[in-house]
């Protein structure tokens, strides 16, 4: 098919097209920061979230692929390539977000989480391809930064959303089972910042026609999603194999943050675990109180886990911003800097065991944005200019399997087992994440192709 030539485009239509990753990521951030304390709240044990987490890997390696192929032969005059996708993600994340602090039991929240992650997956397949569709390659990593740096201020924002919450006079509760009045109108407001970006990137961003409308279409009725599945994982280049490999512990590491950080932080470095109450019969006045007194303390630790949580996305924006100023006018060495930003990130989680009290806190999770900001932008901008761009939808889904399968690994034992390495104590599973993240960023000693790390 006939390559469309790509004009470059200014920082503000870059911006437009990328803002929908705004709402994305607040469904994200308040996924990753407050599910672990829904769970909790509705009785889970820190041993059992791993395996309730399931459902986010699972559903992405189901539906990015099928999104992604669907995208690449999807086109309409009115609404575009991409668009369409966005906008019914959008429609079922809302619905997700707005419901599933309403969950009464377990197993209602478990599934809410199913919903919630296979349509923010729907939603954002379709982003990653779009900055592929229409940027020329000299603008592919300037425009994943510039993702970047609204996913940042997305993750920032939203998880200070319950804090900020209850600033405004939505109390917590001081009852165990139930999830507190802070947290659902923030999944609230969420959904609807959600919905509200996705929207203003629908209307202020046009798609690119196929270059030969006639050849799309034949191809479209030739497509087969299993056929052209199977052929792209055997002819996948070593580049996107050696990127999977760093994918691989990255994904690994965060995927143990988000189902880990508050059942971990809470009880190290705020001495102030979730407890448990079949260990105290609430019949008994000093039992009760006791019990109440524990669970006042494990709030407001998360509520400062989740507030601290968001400081990686600070680091994230911030690391982006700076990035977006260097690579509008210059090629980057996409390489070194993912090296450099995935160990800061690793030091940033082990550093967590050192720490004297919760103040210092906010310093791991500002070496972990670097991570973060590098993850979301520099993976994509290399693997973007190793893959046919008339399968690029169907590619960057495949790519996702990379991102995937480490976090089905993590919550099948994974995160469990291997933190018994590092001992049985609650910070243990940090320090793996910690590892994991320096692994990563040593792997990306396997890419040697030069027009892939430049750019």
């Amino acid at each position: 098919m006939e390559k469309i030539n790509k004009p470059a485009l200014s920082f503000w239509q870059i911006w437009n097209m990328s803002f929908g990753f705004m709402g994305i990521q607040f469904g994200f951030a308040l996924q990753g920061g407050y599910m672990s304390r829904i769970f909790q709240t509705l009785g889970a044990t820190p041993d059992e979230i791993p395996g309730l987490w399931i459902a986010a890997p699972l559903t992405g390696l189901i539906v990015q692929p099928i999104i992604g192929f669907l995208s690449d032969r999807t086109w309409s005059v009115r609404f575009g390539r991409r668009k369409p996708y966005f906008l019914i993600g959008a429609i079922l994340s809302s619905f997700a977000l707005f419901f599933v602090p309403y969950s009464s039991e377990l197993w209602i929240a478990a599934g809410f989480l199913w919903v919630l992650d296979a349509s923010i997956n729907i939603s954002m397949e379709p982003f990653r391809a779009l900055v592929a569709d229409k940027l020329p390659d000299s603008q592919r990593s300037y425009g994943f930064i510039l993702q970047t740096l609204i996913i940042g201020i997305g993750t920032w924002v939203a998880s200070n959303l319950p804090w900020m919450v209850t600033q405004l006079g939505f109390p917590e509760s001081d009852d165990k089972t139930v999830i507190p009045d802070n947290v659902k109108v923030a999944f609230g407001i969420g959904a609807l910042v959600f919905l509200l970006s996705i929207l203003y990137t629908v209307l202020t961003t046009k798609e690119y026609p196929p270059a030969d409308e006639d050849q799309f279409k034949a191809q479209k009725k030739q497509g087969n999603f299993i056929k052209d599945f199977l052929d792209s994982v055997r002819t996948m280049s070593s580049t996107m194999l050696k990127l999977g490999v760093v994918q691989f512990f990255s994904w690994f590491a965060f995927f143990t943050m988000w189902s880990m950080a508050t059942p971990a932080l809470t009880a190290h470095v705020y001495n102030a675990p979730a407890p448990n109450k079949t260990e105290f019969n609430l019949n008994v006045a000093t039992d009760k109180s006791t019990f109440e007194a524990m669970n006042v303390a494990y709030q407001h630790a998360s509520d400062s886990v989740g507030s601290n949580m968001g400081i990686y996305g600070l680091t994230s924006m911030v690391f982006a911003l700076l990035l977006t100023f260097y690579s509008a006018k210059r090629t980057v060495n996409r390489k070194w800097i993912h090296l450099g930003s995935l160990i800061l990130g690793g030091v940033g989680f082990i550093s967590m065991r050192f720490i004297p009290d919760a103040s210092y806190l906010w310093i791991c999770f500002a070496l972990i944005g670097f991570s973060w900001g590098s993850i979301l932008s520099m993976p994509y901008a290399m693997l973007s200019s190793s893959v046919d761009e008339t399968k690029m939808g169907l590619m960057m889904g495949l790519f996702n399997m990379f991102i995937v399968i480490p976090q089905i690994v993590a919550a099948l034992g994974g995160v469990n087992l291997l933190s018994k390495v590092f001992g049985d104590s609650p910070i243990a599973p940090m320090l793996l994440a910690g590892v994991s993240l320096v692994i990563a960023g040593l792997c990306n000693l396997l890419i040697t192709d030069k027009t892939v790390a430049r750019g």
